[in-house]
Protein backbone atom coordinates (compact mmCIF):
# COMPACT_ATOMS: atom_id res chain seq x y z
CA UNK A 1 0.00 0.00 0.00
CA UNK A 2 1.41 3.69 -0.93
CA UNK A 3 0.13 6.03 1.54
CA UNK A 4 2.35 8.88 0.01
CA UNK A 5 0.25 10.35 -1.28
CA UNK A 6 -3.70 9.95 0.36
CA UNK A 7 -3.13 10.10 4.04
CA UNK A 8 -3.81 6.99 5.31
CA UNK A 9 -4.86 8.34 8.95
CA UNK A 10 -8.21 10.76 7.56
CA UNK A 11 -10.23 8.97 5.12
CA UNK A 12 -12.05 12.32 4.12
CA UNK A 13 -11.07 14.67 1.74
CA UNK A 14 -8.50 17.39 2.52
CA UNK A 15 -7.22 20.11 -0.05
CA UNK A 16 -3.78 18.47 -0.10
CA UNK A 17 -5.47 15.89 -1.58
CA UNK A 18 -8.14 18.04 -3.75
CA UNK A 19 -4.29 18.97 -5.15
CA UNK A 20 -3.28 15.54 -5.86
CA UNK A 21 -6.96 15.30 -7.47
CA UNK A 22 -5.77 18.32 -9.73
CA UNK A 23 -2.53 17.04 -10.68
CA UNK A 24 -3.70 13.46 -11.76
CA UNK A 25 -6.83 15.03 -13.76
CA UNK A 26 -4.67 17.13 -15.29
CA UNK A 27 -2.04 14.46 -16.59
CA UNK A 28 -4.40 12.55 -18.51
CA UNK A 29 -5.39 15.42 -21.31
CA UNK A 30 -1.47 16.16 -20.82
CA UNK A 31 -0.20 12.96 -21.81
CA UNK A 32 -1.75 13.01 -25.03
CA UNK A 33 -0.09 15.94 -25.81
CA UNK A 34 3.60 14.75 -25.37
CA UNK A 35 2.76 12.25 -27.75
CA UNK A 36 3.53 15.12 -30.75
CA UNK A 37 7.08 15.61 -29.07
CA UNK A 38 10.26 14.06 -29.94
CA UNK A 39 12.39 12.22 -28.40
CA UNK A 40 14.88 15.46 -26.69
CA UNK A 41 11.99 17.54 -26.75
CA UNK A 42 9.45 15.13 -24.55
CA UNK A 43 12.42 14.16 -21.96
CA UNK A 44 12.93 18.24 -21.16
CA UNK A 45 9.10 18.84 -21.27
CA UNK A 46 8.72 16.09 -18.88
CA UNK A 47 11.69 16.98 -16.80
CA UNK A 48 10.63 20.44 -16.49
CA UNK A 49 7.19 19.96 -15.60
CA UNK A 50 7.61 17.20 -13.02
CA UNK A 51 10.23 19.82 -11.28
CA UNK A 52 7.33 22.88 -11.57
CA UNK A 53 5.18 20.36 -9.87
CA UNK A 54 7.62 19.31 -7.34
CA UNK A 55 8.86 22.94 -6.31
CA UNK A 56 5.01 24.50 -6.53
CA UNK A 57 4.17 21.45 -4.08
CA UNK A 58 7.10 20.95 -1.58
CA UNK A 59 8.99 24.53 -1.53
CA UNK A 60 11.78 24.27 0.07
CA UNK A 61 11.90 20.55 0.68
CA UNK A 62 12.01 19.70 -2.86
CA UNK A 63 15.96 19.52 -1.90
CA UNK A 64 15.31 16.19 -0.16
CA UNK A 65 14.42 14.39 -3.37
CA UNK A 66 17.38 16.51 -4.61
CA UNK A 67 20.11 15.59 -2.44
CA UNK A 68 18.39 12.09 -2.95
CA UNK A 69 19.39 11.69 -6.00
CA UNK A 70 22.76 13.59 -6.78
CA UNK A 71 23.38 10.96 -3.85
CA UNK A 72 22.69 8.24 -6.12
CA UNK A 73 24.26 9.45 -9.08
CA UNK A 74 27.54 9.75 -7.01
CA UNK A 75 27.16 6.04 -5.79
CA UNK A 76 26.78 4.51 -9.22
CA UNK A 77 29.79 6.65 -10.10
CA UNK A 78 31.99 5.52 -7.66
CA UNK A 79 31.14 2.12 -7.28
CA UNK A 80 28.79 0.27 -9.64
CA UNK A 81 29.38 -3.10 -8.85
CA UNK A 82 28.34 -2.42 -5.21
CA UNK A 83 25.66 0.20 -6.22
CA UNK A 84 22.57 -1.87 -5.47
CA UNK A 85 23.45 -2.59 -1.61
CA UNK A 86 24.78 1.09 -1.04
CA UNK A 87 21.91 2.86 -2.78
CA UNK A 88 19.28 1.02 -0.90
CA UNK A 89 21.42 1.92 2.42
CA UNK A 90 21.64 5.73 1.25
CA UNK A 91 17.47 5.99 -0.07
CA UNK A 92 16.40 4.12 3.30
CA UNK A 93 19.03 6.01 5.59
CA UNK A 94 17.77 9.07 4.11
CA UNK A 95 14.23 8.26 4.51
CA UNK A 96 14.88 7.73 8.25
CA UNK A 97 16.45 11.65 8.49
CA UNK A 98 13.38 12.79 6.29
CA UNK A 99 10.83 11.54 8.59
CA UNK A 100 13.23 12.48 11.91
CA UNK A 101 13.81 15.53 10.40
CA UNK A 102 12.48 17.94 12.59
CA UNK A 103 14.21 16.33 15.19
CA UNK A 104 17.16 18.24 13.77
CA UNK A 105 15.51 21.53 13.76
CA UNK A 106 14.40 21.50 10.35
CA UNK A 107 10.66 22.10 9.02
CA UNK A 108 8.15 19.22 8.56
CA UNK A 109 8.33 18.26 4.90
CA UNK A 110 4.69 18.84 3.13
CA UNK A 111 2.87 15.33 2.32
CA UNK A 112 3.72 15.95 -1.27
CA UNK A 113 7.68 15.83 -0.25
CA UNK A 114 6.73 12.04 1.19
CA UNK A 115 4.76 11.16 -1.92
CA UNK A 116 7.66 12.49 -4.05
CA UNK A 117 10.70 10.71 -1.48
CA UNK A 118 8.80 7.85 -1.55
CA UNK A 119 8.66 7.07 -4.95
CA UNK A 120 12.02 8.57 -5.86
CA UNK A 121 13.36 5.68 -3.49
CA UNK A 122 12.09 3.25 -5.41
CA UNK A 123 13.49 4.78 -8.43
CA UNK A 124 16.63 4.97 -6.77
CA UNK A 125 17.60 1.32 -6.10
CA UNK A 126 15.62 -0.13 -8.87
CA UNK A 127 18.28 2.43 -11.19
CA UNK A 128 21.08 1.27 -8.97
CA UNK A 129 20.56 -2.75 -10.40
CA UNK A 130 20.27 -1.34 -13.67
CA UNK A 131 23.44 -0.14 -14.24
CA UNK A 132 25.10 -3.15 -12.14
CA UNK A 133 23.38 -5.44 -14.83
CA UNK A 134 24.76 -2.81 -17.83
CA UNK A 135 28.23 -3.21 -16.48
CA UNK A 136 27.86 -6.79 -15.74
CA UNK A 137 26.86 -7.69 -19.25
CA UNK A 138 29.24 -4.88 -21.05
CA UNK A 139 32.50 -6.89 -19.33
CA UNK A 140 31.54 -10.17 -21.02
CA UNK A 141 32.57 -8.08 -24.34
CA UNK A 142 28.90 -8.24 -25.65
CA UNK A 143 30.29 -6.83 -29.43
CA UNK A 144 27.02 -4.73 -29.77
CA UNK A 145 24.11 -3.40 -27.79
CA UNK A 146 22.02 -2.45 -30.37
CA UNK A 147 19.85 -5.38 -29.51
CA UNK A 148 20.53 -5.88 -25.87
CA UNK A 149 21.60 -9.35 -25.04
CA UNK A 150 19.56 -9.35 -22.19
CA UNK A 151 15.32 -8.13 -21.89
CA UNK A 152 15.13 -4.69 -20.70
CA UNK A 153 18.68 -3.69 -20.32
CA UNK A 154 20.53 -0.78 -20.92
CA UNK A 155 22.36 0.24 -23.94
CA UNK A 156 24.34 2.65 -22.19
CA UNK A 157 25.17 4.34 -18.49
CA UNK A 158 22.93 7.19 -18.08
CA UNK A 159 24.05 10.65 -17.55
CA UNK A 160 23.03 12.80 -14.79
CA UNK A 161 20.79 14.59 -17.24
CA UNK A 162 19.25 11.17 -17.71
CA UNK A 163 18.84 10.46 -13.86
CA UNK A 164 17.17 13.43 -12.94
CA UNK A 165 15.01 13.57 -16.39
CA UNK A 166 13.93 9.94 -15.10
CA UNK A 167 13.87 10.84 -10.87
CA UNK A 168 11.56 14.44 -11.99
CA UNK A 169 9.63 13.26 -14.70
CA UNK A 170 6.14 14.27 -14.47
CA UNK A 171 4.26 10.81 -15.00
CA UNK A 172 3.28 9.40 -11.49
CA UNK A 173 5.38 12.17 -9.49
CA UNK A 174 3.37 11.76 -6.71
CA UNK A 175 1.04 9.30 -7.11
CA UNK A 176 2.51 6.25 -9.06
CA UNK A 177 3.01 3.50 -10.37
CA UNK A 178 6.92 2.95 -10.19
CA UNK A 179 8.34 2.49 -13.34
CA UNK A 180 11.90 1.43 -14.34
CA UNK A 181 14.82 3.48 -16.00
CA UNK A 182 14.80 1.50 -18.74
CA UNK A 183 10.74 1.84 -19.36
CA UNK A 184 11.29 5.68 -18.90
CA UNK A 185 14.05 5.66 -21.54
CA UNK A 186 11.68 3.40 -24.16
CA UNK A 187 8.92 5.76 -23.73
CA UNK A 188 11.35 9.01 -23.94
CA UNK A 189 12.54 7.00 -27.69
CA UNK A 190 9.34 5.40 -29.02
CA UNK A 191 9.49 5.87 -32.51
CA UNK A 192 5.75 6.35 -33.26
CA UNK A 193 3.99 7.35 -30.40
CA UNK A 194 0.83 8.67 -32.24
CA UNK A 195 0.40 4.99 -33.86
CA UNK A 196 0.00 3.29 -29.98
CA UNK A 197 -3.51 3.02 -28.44
CA UNK A 198 -4.31 5.81 -26.20
CA UNK A 199 -8.21 6.62 -26.46
CA UNK A 200 -9.68 3.55 -25.80
CA UNK A 201 -7.93 1.78 -22.68
CA UNK A 202 -7.51 5.08 -21.14
CA UNK A 203 -11.44 5.75 -21.23
CA UNK A 204 -10.97 1.75 -19.99
CA UNK A 205 -8.91 1.95 -17.46
CA UNK A 206 -11.55 5.25 -16.48
CA UNK A 207 -14.88 3.87 -16.72
CA UNK A 208 -15.11 2.57 -13.19
CA UNK A 209 -14.14 5.46 -11.28
CA UNK A 210 -16.77 7.59 -10.91
CA UNK A 211 -18.37 4.43 -9.52
CA UNK A 212 -15.70 3.97 -6.77
CA UNK A 213 -15.68 7.26 -6.10
CA UNK A 214 -19.36 7.48 -5.55
CA UNK A 215 -19.03 4.53 -3.71
CA UNK A 216 -16.06 6.08 -1.48
CA UNK A 217 -18.18 9.19 -0.83
CA UNK A 218 -21.38 7.54 0.08
CA UNK A 219 -19.84 4.64 2.78
CA UNK A 220 -17.63 7.06 4.19
CA UNK A 221 -20.39 9.43 5.13
CA UNK A 222 -22.29 7.04 7.29
CA UNK A 223 -18.58 5.36 8.56
CA UNK A 224 -15.92 7.95 9.74
CA UNK A 225 -12.77 6.60 10.71
CA UNK A 226 -12.84 9.12 13.57
CA UNK A 227 -15.39 7.54 15.33
CA UNK A 228 -13.74 4.42 16.15
CA UNK A 229 -11.59 6.52 18.39
CA UNK A 230 -14.42 7.70 20.57
CA UNK A 231 -15.79 5.92 23.86
CA UNK A 232 -19.46 5.75 22.33
CA UNK A 233 -17.58 3.32 19.64
CA UNK A 234 -16.70 1.22 22.53
CA UNK A 235 -20.07 0.88 23.37
CA UNK A 236 -21.23 -0.65 20.90
CA UNK A 237 -22.01 -4.41 20.61
CA UNK A 238 -19.12 -6.61 19.37
CA UNK A 239 -20.43 -7.55 15.88
CA UNK A 240 -21.07 -3.50 15.01
CA UNK A 241 -17.73 -3.47 16.11
CA UNK A 242 -16.38 -5.93 14.03
CA UNK A 243 -18.74 -4.83 11.18
CA UNK A 244 -16.98 -1.34 11.38
CA UNK A 245 -13.40 -2.45 9.93
CA UNK A 246 -15.35 -4.01 6.93
CA UNK A 247 -16.67 -1.05 5.95
CA UNK A 248 -13.53 1.26 6.73
CA UNK A 249 -12.04 -1.07 4.49
CA UNK A 250 -14.81 -0.98 1.52
CA UNK A 251 -13.53 3.27 1.55
CA UNK A 252 -9.64 2.48 1.81
CA UNK A 253 -10.22 0.03 -1.17
CA UNK A 254 -12.51 2.58 -3.60
CA UNK A 255 -10.46 5.63 -2.51
CA UNK A 256 -7.15 3.65 -4.00
CA UNK A 257 -9.37 2.03 -6.69
CA UNK A 258 -10.53 5.76 -7.90
CA UNK A 259 -7.06 7.36 -7.21
CA UNK A 260 -4.50 4.38 -8.91
CA UNK A 261 -6.75 3.81 -11.84
CA UNK A 262 -6.55 7.94 -12.74
CA UNK A 263 -2.66 7.31 -12.26
CA UNK A 264 -2.59 4.57 -14.87
CA UNK A 265 -4.71 7.05 -17.02
CA UNK A 266 -2.37 9.31 -16.89
CA UNK A 267 0.23 6.92 -17.89
CA UNK A 268 -2.22 5.38 -20.44
CA UNK A 269 -2.35 9.04 -21.96
CA UNK A 270 1.16 9.66 -22.33
CA UNK A 271 2.05 6.24 -23.71
CA UNK A 272 4.22 5.07 -20.81
CA UNK A 273 4.98 1.42 -20.32
CA UNK A 274 3.31 0.29 -24.13
CA UNK A 275 4.95 -2.57 -24.97
CA UNK A 276 3.38 -5.16 -27.54
CA UNK A 277 1.67 -8.42 -25.76
CA UNK A 278 3.96 -10.69 -26.80
CA UNK A 279 6.92 -9.13 -24.41
CA UNK A 280 4.87 -10.35 -21.63
CA UNK A 281 5.26 -7.37 -19.59
CA UNK A 282 5.10 -7.84 -15.77
CA UNK A 283 3.73 -4.75 -13.60
CA UNK A 284 7.17 -2.38 -12.87
CA UNK A 285 9.48 -4.55 -14.59
CA UNK A 286 8.25 -4.19 -18.25
CA UNK A 287 8.79 -7.00 -20.60
CA UNK A 288 10.32 -10.43 -19.84
CA UNK A 289 11.06 -12.05 -23.35
CA UNK A 290 12.75 -10.37 -25.96
CA UNK A 291 10.46 -8.95 -28.66
CA UNK A 292 10.49 -7.24 -32.10
CA UNK A 293 7.89 -5.92 -34.39
CA UNK A 294 6.76 -8.15 -37.21
CA UNK A 295 5.83 -5.61 -40.14
CA UNK A 296 3.53 -8.67 -41.88
CA UNK A 297 0.90 -8.60 -38.96
CA UNK A 298 -0.72 -5.82 -37.34
CA UNK A 299 0.83 -5.29 -33.08
CA UNK A 300 -1.29 -5.91 -30.57
CA UNK A 301 -0.10 -3.68 -27.00
CA UNK A 302 -1.14 -3.73 -23.51
CA UNK A 303 -0.07 -1.40 -20.78
CA UNK A 304 0.66 -4.61 -17.78
CA UNK A 305 4.04 -2.57 -17.16
CA UNK A 306 2.07 0.31 -15.40
CA UNK A 307 -0.61 -1.61 -13.93
CA UNK A 308 -0.83 -1.06 -10.44
CA UNK A 309 -4.28 -2.69 -8.90
CA UNK A 310 -6.20 -5.27 -10.09
CA UNK A 311 -9.32 -4.70 -8.52
CA UNK A 312 -11.43 -7.27 -9.36
CA UNK A 313 -8.57 -9.94 -8.18
CA UNK A 314 -7.91 -8.11 -5.38
CA UNK A 315 -11.89 -8.59 -4.06
CA UNK A 316 -12.20 -11.85 -5.28
CA UNK A 317 -8.64 -13.71 -5.07
CA UNK A 318 -8.78 -16.46 -2.38
CA UNK A 319 -5.49 -16.65 -0.73
CA UNK A 320 -4.07 -13.65 1.48
CA UNK A 321 -0.34 -14.13 -0.03
CA UNK A 322 -2.57 -13.67 -3.52
CA UNK A 323 -4.10 -10.78 -2.05
CA UNK A 324 -0.70 -8.73 -2.17
CA UNK A 325 -0.03 -9.05 -5.88
CA UNK A 326 -2.69 -7.30 -7.09
CA UNK A 327 -2.45 -4.33 -4.55
CA UNK A 328 0.08 -1.51 -5.47
CA UNK A 329 1.53 -4.61 -8.35
CA UNK A 330 4.09 -2.17 -9.00
CA UNK A 331 5.79 -2.23 -5.27
CA UNK A 332 5.12 -5.66 -4.89
CA UNK A 333 7.33 -6.35 -8.14
CA UNK A 334 10.01 -4.18 -6.47
CA UNK A 335 9.81 -5.36 -3.13
CA UNK A 336 9.58 -8.80 -4.74
CA UNK A 337 13.01 -8.53 -6.99
CA UNK A 338 15.12 -6.35 -4.50
CA UNK A 339 14.25 -7.09 -1.06
CA UNK A 340 12.64 -10.75 -1.08
CA UNK A 341 15.48 -12.51 -2.46
CA UNK A 342 17.74 -10.84 -0.36
CA UNK A 343 16.54 -11.38 2.95
CA UNK A 344 18.38 -12.79 6.17
CA UNK A 345 16.04 -15.87 6.30
CA UNK A 346 15.66 -19.08 4.17
CA UNK A 347 12.14 -20.38 5.24
CA UNK A 348 9.21 -18.41 2.95
CA UNK A 349 7.32 -17.46 6.05
CA UNK A 350 10.64 -15.36 7.50
CA UNK A 351 10.92 -13.89 4.59
CA UNK A 352 7.69 -12.77 3.63
CA UNK A 353 8.10 -10.98 7.37
CA UNK A 354 11.01 -9.41 6.33
CA UNK A 355 9.89 -8.03 3.03
CA UNK A 356 6.76 -6.90 5.15
CA UNK A 357 8.75 -5.30 7.46
CA UNK A 358 10.71 -3.62 4.70
CA UNK A 359 7.41 -2.35 3.11
CA UNK A 360 6.11 -1.16 6.43
CA UNK A 361 9.46 0.41 6.95
CA UNK A 362 8.86 2.16 3.53
CA UNK A 363 5.80 3.21 4.50
CA UNK A 364 6.65 5.09 7.33
CA UNK A 365 7.43 5.08 11.13
CA UNK A 366 4.04 4.69 12.26
CA UNK A 367 3.38 1.94 14.43
CA UNK A 368 -0.01 1.02 12.92
CA UNK A 369 2.31 0.11 9.54
CA UNK A 370 4.16 -2.45 11.88
CA UNK A 371 1.45 -4.48 13.32
CA UNK A 372 -0.45 -4.60 9.88
CA UNK A 373 2.40 -5.67 7.82
CA UNK A 374 3.35 -7.80 10.34
CA UNK A 375 0.57 -9.85 10.70
CA UNK A 376 0.64 -10.81 7.06
CA UNK A 377 3.00 -13.75 7.58
CA UNK A 378 1.03 -14.64 10.35
CA UNK A 379 -1.71 -15.40 8.43
CA UNK A 380 0.05 -16.70 5.52
CA UNK A 381 1.38 -19.64 7.95
CA UNK A 382 -2.27 -20.00 9.11
CA UNK A 383 -3.78 -20.56 5.38
CA UNK A 384 -0.59 -22.40 4.38
CA UNK A 385 -1.08 -24.61 7.47
CA UNK A 386 -5.08 -25.18 7.03
CA UNK A 387 -4.50 -26.28 3.35
CA UNK A 388 -1.84 -29.09 4.19
CA UNK A 389 -3.97 -30.74 6.82
CA UNK A 390 -7.26 -30.15 5.40
CA UNK A 391 -7.99 -29.10 1.91
CA UNK A 392 -5.52 -31.43 0.43
CA UNK A 393 -7.63 -33.85 2.44
CA UNK A 394 -10.95 -32.77 0.55
CA UNK A 395 -12.99 -34.32 -2.17
CA UNK A 396 -13.42 -31.18 -5.51
CA UNK A 397 -17.14 -30.32 -3.43
CA UNK A 398 -15.44 -29.83 -0.18
CA UNK A 399 -12.35 -27.87 -1.76
CA UNK A 400 -15.07 -25.41 -3.20
CA UNK A 401 -16.50 -24.81 0.16
CA UNK A 402 -13.34 -24.65 1.77
CA UNK A 403 -12.01 -22.20 -0.73
CA UNK A 404 -15.28 -19.71 -0.11
CA UNK A 405 -14.87 -19.71 3.63
CA UNK A 406 -11.22 -19.06 2.81
CA UNK A 407 -11.94 -15.83 0.86
CA UNK A 408 -14.12 -14.55 3.69
CA UNK A 409 -11.09 -15.08 6.21
CA UNK A 410 -8.96 -13.31 3.80
CA UNK A 411 -11.31 -10.44 3.37
CA UNK A 412 -11.79 -10.32 7.48
CA UNK A 413 -7.47 -10.53 7.74
CA UNK A 414 -7.27 -7.28 5.20
CA UNK A 415 -9.39 -5.86 7.05
CA UNK A 416 -8.61 -6.11 10.53
CA UNK A 417 -5.22 -5.18 8.88
CA UNK A 418 -6.50 -2.23 7.59
CA UNK A 419 -7.37 -0.23 11.02
CA UNK A 420 -3.50 -0.43 11.85
CA UNK A 421 -2.77 1.16 8.60
CA UNK A 422 -5.21 3.77 8.99
CA UNK A 423 -5.14 4.20 12.90
CA UNK A 424 -1.32 4.77 12.43
CA UNK A 425 -0.79 4.93 15.90
CA UNK A 426 -0.35 1.70 18.47
CA UNK A 427 -2.69 2.47 21.32
CA UNK A 428 -5.80 3.54 18.78
CA UNK A 429 -4.96 0.23 16.46
CA UNK A 430 -4.56 -2.25 20.11
CA UNK A 431 -7.59 -0.63 21.45
CA UNK A 432 -9.47 -1.70 18.32
CA UNK A 433 -8.15 -5.20 18.12
CA UNK A 434 -8.63 -5.73 21.89
CA UNK A 435 -12.47 -4.16 20.90
CA UNK A 436 -12.81 -7.37 18.85
CA UNK A 437 -10.66 -9.49 20.98
CA UNK A 438 -7.81 -9.82 18.70
CA UNK A 439 -10.14 -12.07 16.25
CA UNK A 440 -7.71 -12.46 13.51
CA UNK A 441 -4.66 -13.00 15.63
CA UNK A 442 -6.66 -15.67 17.31
CA UNK A 443 -8.50 -17.36 14.42
CA UNK A 444 -4.77 -17.47 12.66
CA UNK A 445 -2.93 -19.03 15.86
CA UNK A 446 -5.69 -21.82 15.94
CA UNK A 447 -5.10 -22.36 12.24
CA UNK A 448 -1.70 -23.08 12.74
CA UNK A 449 -2.02 -25.32 15.91
CA UNK A 450 -5.12 -27.20 14.19
CA UNK A 451 -2.84 -28.03 11.22
CA UNK A 452 -0.15 -29.33 13.56
CA UNK A 453 -2.60 -31.32 15.75
CA UNK A 454 -4.23 -33.38 11.96
CA UNK A 455 0.02 -34.01 10.82
CA UNK A 456 -0.08 -31.02 8.25
CA UNK A 457 3.15 -29.05 10.04
CA UNK A 458 5.57 -31.42 8.21
CA UNK A 459 3.42 -31.06 4.90
CA UNK A 460 3.41 -27.65 5.31
CA UNK A 461 7.23 -27.63 5.36
CA UNK A 462 7.44 -29.33 2.29
CA UNK A 463 4.93 -26.94 0.85
CA UNK A 464 6.27 -23.98 1.98
CA UNK A 465 9.93 -25.20 0.88
CA UNK A 466 8.52 -25.94 -2.82
CA UNK A 467 6.75 -22.65 -2.85
CA UNK A 468 10.39 -20.99 -1.60
CA UNK A 469 12.10 -22.95 -4.28
CA UNK A 470 9.72 -21.70 -7.24
CA UNK A 471 9.83 -18.28 -5.97
CA UNK A 472 13.37 -18.02 -5.57
CA UNK A 473 13.38 -19.77 -9.29
CA UNK A 474 11.46 -17.83 -10.83
CA UNK A 475 13.35 -14.39 -9.56
CA UNK A 476 16.87 -15.65 -10.65
CA UNK A 477 15.38 -16.15 -14.10
CA UNK A 478 13.58 -12.99 -14.58
CA UNK A 479 16.73 -11.39 -13.49
CA UNK A 480 18.92 -13.57 -15.98
CA UNK A 481 16.46 -12.32 -18.48
CA UNK A 482 17.16 -8.39 -17.27
CA UNK A 483 20.56 -8.81 -16.20
CA UNK A 484 20.29 -8.33 -12.55
CA UNK A 485 21.68 -9.43 -9.97
CA UNK A 486 21.16 -12.51 -8.74
CA UNK A 487 23.72 -13.07 -5.89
Amino acid sequence: MHSGWISAGQIAMSPDELVYLGVLAASIPVGFLFRYLSPPVKQGAALLLGLSITIATCHIHTLHSLVTVIGTWIIIKSSWRHAPALSLGWTFLYLLFFRLVTKFGLPSPTPFANAVQLLLTLKMVSLANEVRSFHVEKKKDVSSFAKSPVVGGLSQEPSIYDILSYSYCYVGIMTGPFFRFQTYIDWVRQPSPLVLPGLTPCLQRLKLVPVYGALFLAVNSVFPLAYVRTEDFLDQNVFYRMFYMVAIFFVFRMRFYSAWCGAEAGCISAGLGCYPEKALSKPGGGPTVDYSPDPTTEEKYDFKTIQNIDCYNTDFCVKVRHGMRYWNMTVQWWLHHYIYPNAPFKAYTLRAGWTMFISAYWHGLHPGYYLSFLTIPLCIAAESAMEASVRAKLGPRGQNIFDWVHWFLKMRAYDYMCMGFVLLNAPDTINYWMSIYFIVHVIAVCCILVGRVLKGGRKEGRRGEKEEKREGEKIDNDKKKSGEKTD
